[in-house]
């Protein structure tokens, strides 16, 4: 019988789906991880699971306690599930920039949500840093810090990597992925690594973020800005210091929505903007290595946690945005 421990026990051992409109179009094999069929409907479950038991060996969270998180959703709402699961309670800060499907699902599975002002990390009442700072004035509480707790990446170097390798039976020539806490590329991106040195990392990066500049160049410039939640950053994370990183690609908004838009009209996966960025970055980096190779991305999470956006005309109009 194969049966899954309850909600935990059923994350992780995600399908590997090839992504037949862009292999074709491309001549490689781009795979994306669909992350999204994760119980709680995305890749952070991963990264939550491991924030909470990390904290549990540690004996930092005792029965009863309070998970305390600033996160732009998918990490409140993994932790949100995995905190019902085990009796905890869950405190969730958000920038008040998210998608309203985000917040409800967070509302509706028991988190106290506290929308706030969307600030630079520099500023003392940033969402994560003001996080950081409730945690630490609650009793028996544990500020996740998944941006700079690598418990984050170790979830991913344990898990998602060797799926993937195991997947690919080790026929993997690259690996791309945007990055927000950094957990995700950097622990897929050292394991990999440790199998073949070979494999190509590379970051995908929205406009507004710093990373491809730092790529790049060594120093963080931001240019531009983008609509996609939850991916791009101004600073280099400790679950990102020391990833093996080869190259970047950046993707503006009009090539991720028209990437979203077909997937959805070609491949029939309903995704949201940070898989238009994934999918599109690996798009790019195939045409660049040219046809035949493998290349691995991710497929963060469901559409319809965008519903009211991405997938709103007269929303994305009022960006300057349009789709065919």
């Amino acid at each position: 019988m194969d049966i899954k421990n309850g909600f935990i026990g059923s994350i992780g051992n995600t399908p590997l789906i090839r992504l037949n409109s862009f292999s074709e179009e491309t001549g490689c094999e781009i795979l994306g991880k669909a992350e999204f069929l994760n119980p709680g409907g995305s890749v952070k479950d991963r990264a939550a699971l491991y924030i909470i038991e990390d904290a549990e060996k540690k004996g930092l969270l005792k029965p009863g306690g309070t998970v305390v998180e600033g996160t732009a959703g998918n990490t409140g709402i993994g932790l949100a599930h995995i905190c019902n699961a085990k009796g905890y309670k869950c405190l969730i800060i958000i920038p008040n920039t998210q998608s309203q499907e985000k917040i409800d699902a967070l509302t509706t599975l028991g988190a106290e949500v506290r929308p706030v002002p969307a600030v630079p990390y520099k500023d003392p009442n940033n969402y994560v840093k003001l996080s950081g700072r409730i945690a630490a004035e609650l009793d028996n509480a544990i500020w996740a810090n998944q941006f700079d707790n690598i418990a984050n990446r170790l979830a991913h170097y344990e898990t998602t990597g060797p799926e993937i390798w195991t997947q690919t039976n080790g026929r993997v020539d690259a690996w791309t992925a945007a990055t927000g806490t950094g957990g995700t590329f950097a622990g897929v991106s050292m394991y990999l690594k440790s199998q073949n040195p070979g494999v190509k990392c590379v970051v995908a990066d929205p406009m507004g973020s710093g990373l491809y500049s730092y790529v790049k160049t060594g120093e963080i410039k931001i240019q531009g800005n983008s609509i996609t939640e939850g991916i791009g950053n101004s600073r280099i994370t400790a679950n990102m210091e020391g990833s093996p990183i080869d190259d970047a690609i950046q993707i503006d908004d009009t090539e991720a929505l028209r990437v979203v838009y077909h997937l959805l009209r070609k491949d029939g996966l309903l995704m949201g903007g940070s898989t238009g960025i994934n999918v599109a970055a690996a798009v790019a980096l195939a045409k660049q290595m040219g046809p035949g190779h493998t290349i691995v991305t991710i497929l963060c999470d469901n559409g319809s946690r965008y519903q009211s956006r991405i997938f709103n005309r007269e929303w994305l109009a009022s960006k300057g945005l349009m789709v065919s």
